[in-house]
């Protein structure tokens, strides 16, 4: 079990004397799809840094529609394009499919016709990963931040209706607390959970910050299906690594070593 926290490669030495295994970063930030090669830092700073980045979220930005009348699939292709290419270079194997405000369905339009531009889009990001060994997961939205896939259970239905390796499904505690979905969902789907987000409900802060947070239940799922994936910190907030840091991730710690 590797444990991780979403922020900058350039904090990697903070992330690693907190304990933690990895940087998950942003893809916007750490790949710079619409710059050329030639002005792309993210490997030079990869590799100057203390730990890997083997995961990136935030997949696609606001501005670009993945939903809705003005969707430019060409244009999403070679996006997704440069992101695997550049996630394969730096050795980000896991990239997260939120992107909220991408993929948020316009008022009025049709359901049908959103889904069905969603699978377009995972399907062509399933035939550019293959050729690069990257694998992107979706990630379930709360409603406040999302109109569509708001769930474990919902995103299920994408992950089955692209039916491709390369296109799996990512668990946040903060969103499925945020949902009230049942964890027995997460249990279901268990066989295509390929990364995990948490953060605590009250405030969306870090593991263990609201006192008011639970882990064992979720943790317990994954450990019965022998998950040994990626744990990341996703949380509002986090920015003290240096003091913060090293109590979340021993906390996080023990919740999975209690979790039975």
């Amino acid at each position: 079990m590797k444990f991780g926290i979403c922020t900058s490669v350039d904090n990697a030495a903070a992330v690693k004397a907190a304990g933690a295994d990895f940087v998950e970063e942003g893809v916007g930030g750490y790949f710079q799809a619409q710059a050329p090669d030639s002005d792309w830092t993210g490997l030079t700073r990869t590799k100057t840094a203390p730990l890997p980045v083997p995961a990136a979220n935030s997949l696609v930005p606001g501005t670009m529609k993945i939903v809705g009348p003005e969707v430019n699939r060409q244009g999403l292709r070679d996006f997704i394009d440069t992101v695997v290419r550049r996630a394969a270079q730096t050795g980000t194997r896991m990239l997260v499919f939120g992107s909220g405000g991408a993929r948020k369905v316009p008022d009025g339009f049709d359901r049908n016709q959103a889904k069905s531009q969603i699978i377009d889009f995972l399907n062509d990001c399933a035939a550019i990963a293959s050729r690069h060994g990257v694998t992107f997961v979706i990630e379930p939205l709360n409603r406040k931040e999302c109109n569509i896939i708001n769930s474990v259970a919902e995103a299920m239905e994408y992950v089955r209706a692209v039916n491709h390796p390369n296109i799996q499904c990512l668990v946040d505690s903060y969103h499925l607390w945020e949902e009230n979905e049942p964890v027995e969902n997460v249990r279901a789907a268990m066989p295509w959970i390929k990364h995990v987000h948490v953060a605590d409900l009250v405030g969306r802060v870090a593991p263990g910050e609201s006192g008011q947070a639970d882990y064992l239940p979720l943790f317990s799922i994954l450990k019965a299906a022998k998950y040994d994936g990626l744990v990341s910190i996703e949380a509002s907030k986090f920015n003290d690594l240096s003091n913060v840091g090293p109590r979340v991730i021993k906390y996080l710690k023990q919740q999975w070593e209690q979790a039975s």
